[in-house]
């Protein structure tokens, strides 16, 4: 497993680790995502789960943790999450700390079952969030069926969007819907100080990217303290 810090610059710190799954040659998720058997799906989501969980413990992470799951497995989710919380228990990491992304860029085949999964956990106390909104599928549909705690804006959305009129027209819309819904915009895949500049003044305040951090095998990146004053900076011009 490799760990990403999603930051919060209103506080300065850091909110959560997303947990990414890795292959054995360093292979991204979604190059080892595609080699599993759609029956295996269910069985792969469990163990990225587990391992997840442990290697979070092992490390001594003590903000959140954020994992994806995989929509297409089925499951059910009472079963599902009493094998998450066994892990959390037997690691002692606290199962409150964890979040649940859904990826809105994955084709989702059965959406109620998606949405019955989400809203169970969420009446468990789970935050819940949908990962690469705008990349393409289900869009606002999903987020019609359900509203998650966080919605987070693709990278391919926000890419230099600091120059772009209508990419800032788009994302100010979904950041101002999002809000009206009572959900929180998190911004994934910021790359450049002119686009957290761009987000930063659209009122969002947590991030994700290799403007803050690259994803690290086995441990847990730290936010360089001069770079937190270059985003106070940015933030205030």
């Amino acid at each position: 497993m490799a760990f990403q810090p999603i930051i919060d610059v209103a506080s300065r710190s850091i909110f959560a680790y997303e947990a990414l799954v890795r292959g054995e040659n360093g292979e991204g998720a979604g190059e080892v995502i595609a080699r599993v058997p759609p029956e295996q799906l269910y069985r792969f989501d469990q163990t990225c789960r587990v391992a997840a969980i442990d290697t979070a413990a092992r490390l001594g992470m003590k903000t959140r943790l954020s994992i994806n799951f995989a929509p297409n497995a089925v499951y059910e989710p009472a079963t599902c999450i009493r094998l998450t919380l066994a892990a959390a228990e037997r690691c002692g990491f606290d199962p409150r700390q964890l979040i649940f992304e859904v990826t809105e860029s994955e084709k989702i085949r059965d959406v109620p079952h998606v949405v019955r999964i989400i809203k169970d956990y969420q009446g468990r106390g789970f935050l819940t969030a949908i990962d690469d909104f705008g990349a393409g599928y289900a869009g606002l549909n999903l987020l019609a069926e359900f509203q998650p705690d966080v919605v987070k804006l693709d990278m391919a959305l926000i890419r230099g969007l600091d120059g772009d009129r209508v990419r800032r027209s788009i994302t100010s819309g979904i950041v101002a819907t999002c809000r009206s819904l009572g959900c929180e915009v998190l911004a994934e895949g910021v790359e450049t100080l002119g686009e957290f500049r761009e987000l930063r003044d659209m009122g969002i305040s947590r991030f994700q990217g290799f403007l803050f951090a690259r994803p690290a095998l086995e441990a847990l990146p730290q936010i360089d303290p001069a770079l937190w004053d270059q985003l106070d900076a940015a933030g205030e011009a």
